[in-house]
């Protein structure tokens, strides 16, 4: 038997069984949420736990439909998720267009300046944001909610990386033609570059659905909560109500599990680019 064969299939079941072990690591959180979402709340605590929810109820997902504004909550995160992602991938593709193929002064120092934005933590801009915000009387409103979202570098620099690898060539002969920048850009190079823009698109609106922090500081009034803050509202007169909070979890995460299931090819793709530029 071929030893360096026998070592590659000890490393192969190695990485399958890891793989299996962290696959079952992240699933098991999901299941136990749902599982304790269709559970009576007294089975929620027991010891040793209730691995199968019995008897199967929808209570949890009754009350939380009718005593909560989760609707309010939905449409507030679709309209703020998909002005975000729509507003990004417009503004970054002509950012990035700009700086990979119109030359003029200060393009250098302006990239730079981009590139240092990834090593700002967000967190840091949270307080004189929120305070210049306020002065604007943009808190509780979707601009507050919107606004401070659409600063995304890493989408400028992933869109020029693309734009950079166009050919010369084609933009010239686009110009000696009559074409325009707008042209050239909407014409040309975006139609050669869909696969990028749909990945990205569907990233940044998983991503803005699932924001807890900024909302959570930009928002107090219930009717203009996006799902993640919403759900922290789903509470008892008597405490923690286990059942209804998970429900509550699994209502709020159904849309983006869905749009993964549709487009986990794109998502893929979309997380793969930023791991590489990063």
């Amino acid at each position: 038997m071929n030893p360096t064969r026998s070592k590659l299939s000890i490393l192969s079941v190695a990485a399958t069984g890891l793989s299996l072990i962290i696959g079952l690591a992240w699933v098991f959180p999901v299941y136990w949420a749902v599982n304790t979402s269709f559970s009576v709340p007294e089975n929620t605590v027991k010891i040793p736990p209730i691995w199968f929810p019995t008897p199967l109820i929808l209570n949890s997902f009754e009350y939380v439909i009718k005593n909560t504004a989760i609707i309010r909550w939905y449409l507030n995160s679709v309209i703020t998720s998909v002005a975000v992602a729509g507003s990004v991938i417009l503004l970054t593709m002509m950012c990035a267009y700009a700086l990979s193929q119109i030359d003029f002064k200060g393009k250098r120092a302006l990239f730079v300046a981009f590139l240092a934005g990834f090593m700002i933590p967000g967190a840091t801009n949270v307080v004189p944001l929120f305070l210049f915000l306020n002065h604007l009387n943009m808190v509780n409103t979707y601009w507050g909610l919107i606004l401070p979202q659409l600063v995304s570098p890493i989408a400028v620099v992933i869109y020029k990386q693309f734009f950079d690898q166009m050919p010369h060539e084609l933009t010239d002969a686009a110009r000696m033609d009559g074409a325009g920048e707008w042209r050239i850009l909407f014409r040309i190079f975006l139609p050669l570059n869909w696969g990028i823009t749909w990945a990205l698109a569907i990233v940044l609106f998983i991503w803005t659905w699932n924001n807890f922090f900024w909302p959570f500081i930009i928002i107090a009034s219930n009717h203009m909560m996006t799902i993640p803050v919403g759900i922290t509202q789903v509470q008892s007169w008597y405490g923690i109500a286990y059942p209804r909070v998970m429900a509550s979890a699994v209502l709020a995460g159904l849309p983006t599990a869905i749009l993964y299931l549709i487009f986990q090819r794109r998502v893929a793709q979309g997380v793969a680019i930023t791991a590489g530029i990063k």
